[in-house]
């Protein structure tokens, strides 16, 4: 599962092709404001948490000057209720005057001269899910290039306020739009999520050529209820989801939560390793100016944003789930490498899970295993039996190398074993190059 993949059967089903403009060959990392900040605009009683330039010109000088720019965090994310209740004399969008006063271009230099990005939100409704002026199908061409003048860097199209018909022809117009404008500005939809995120009201073939990233399920909220039903939409639909996504094309599970008041540091861990395994935008909504170091160490740990950036690009899945409440999932990684996830649904305690290499579909050889949050390195021959202690609702990531003795051509099976107790989520068997 650490080798080449020269069929994998289920990523052909669908031929899909990226937006051509380039952007997002790996998932966008950065940060976004919604989760955390909402739509808090009472800066005369919270300005230090309402939605204003100076929330994001705090944020871009912690990415700047704490680690995460040169880690791949990037792009700093205006979301809803930035804009003045109107449009200017000229028909255009414009910043509240009071709370960006400087306006979205300054703001999008600050960012630019700290080797950063900035996003921007929209909707394509005619108020924005806050109520404030959207983006109706007669205003995406103004909208566009107004953006491209600001030099902003990303733009999410929101859904509320808008109806199937707005949104088959709004999608794609933006698209073109944004494209015309001659800047490279990565686009995300909200659209599968409007249409409940599944075939046949959604296709994936065109969001794939339309857009950088998607939405494909409800927003996130600051609980581990939430990353659970986040986890358990897209392992169960995978099989449609995976082909989807690629180099210039994401799924979007959406932000990570990490840092704020709903998890605890195994949950933390986990949506960061999952997150990791769906090649996800990594888009963090929490507070940089007092994040904890705990916290921060999961954010920022090389290894698991290496595996999230793999240029491969190839979402990974759910290959195992155990009555013990004990799950496996596993990703296809460059170098002929891969990531293993063990995460437990149990909530008593720690889980010792024995299981071996071979039995995970392994093929023969000695392996490489580095545990991404202990930094411990061990090797493992695939039919060597080993015990993973998993902690309850947490997770253990390996970061597994390839066999030191390569074999010839070998297949890698993702069915179940003759005798085996274990239940796999599916039946194919996909040819691999070692």
């Amino acid at each position: 599962m650490h080798f080449t993949v020269i069929v994998f059967a289920s990523a052909l089903s669908v031929i899909t092709f990226a937006l051509d403009n380039g952007l997002m060959r790996t998932p966008p990392m950065g940060w976004l404001a919604w989760e955390r900040f909402r739509c808090d605009i009472d800066c005369e009683h919270d300005p230090k948490n309402c939605i204003s330039e100076s929330l994001f010109i705090d944020m871009a000088d912690r990415l700047a000057e704490d680690g995460w720019r040169e880690l791949g965090y990037v792009y700093v994310n205006i979301d809803d209720c930035w804009s003045s209740k109107e449009r200017d004399q000229q028909g255009r969008l414009q910043a509240d005057p009071k709370r960006f006063p400087g306006g979205i271009h300054k703001l999008a230099r600050y960012m630019h001269d700290r080797g950063l990005k900035l996003g921007i939100y929209g909707d394509m409704g005619t108020l924005t899910c806050g109520g404030y002026p959207g983006t109706p199908l007669d205003k995406i061409e103004i909208d566009a290039q107004t953006f491209a003048e600001w030099e902003v860097d990303m733009f999410k199209y929101d859904g509320c306020w808008s109806n199937a018909t707005e949104q088959e022809q709004g999608y794609p117009l933006m698209s073109k739009a944004l494209n015309a404008t001659g800047r490279p500005i990565g686009y995300s939809c909200s659209w599968p999520a409007y249409q409940g995120g599944l075939p046949p009201k959604v296709n994936y073939s065109q969001l794939g050529e339309i857009c950088n990233l998607w939405r494909n399920y409800g927003d996130i909220d600051d609980s581990w209820d939430s990353i659970l039903n986040i986890i358990d939409w897209f392992f169960e639909n995978q099989e449609v989801l995976i082909p989807a996504a690629g180099p210039g094309r994401w799924n979007d599970p959406d932000m990570l939560i990490i840092g704020d008041f709903g998890l605890s540091i195994d949950q933390s861990r986990t949506q960061m390793a999952l997150w990791a395994i769906m090649a996800a935008p990594l888009f963090m909504s929490n507070d940089l100016r007092t994040i904890n170091s705990r916290a921060r160490s999961i954010l920022q740990n090389k290894m698991v944003i290496g595996i999230n950036q793999d240029p491969m690009g190839i979402q990974g899945r759910r290959i195992l789930k155990e009555k013990s409440g004990i799950e496996v999932f596993w990703r296809p990684l460059s170098n002929n490498a891969s990531a293993l996830v063990f995460f437990s649904r149990r909530n008593d305690m720690p889980y010792r899970y024995p299981t071996t290499l071979s039995k995970l579909n392994y093929t023969t050889g000695s392996y490489k295993i580095f545990d991404v949050f202990t930094d411990k390195t061990t090797m493992l021959k695939d039919s060597t039996e080993f015990v993973v202690s998993v902690n309850p609702t947490g997770v253990v990531m390996w970061y597994i190398s390839a066999p030191a003795k390569p074999n010839h051509h070998q297949f890698y099976k993702r069915g179940k074993p003759q005798g085996s107790a274990y239940h796999y989520d599916d039946e194919n068997t996909i040819p691999l190059f070692l």
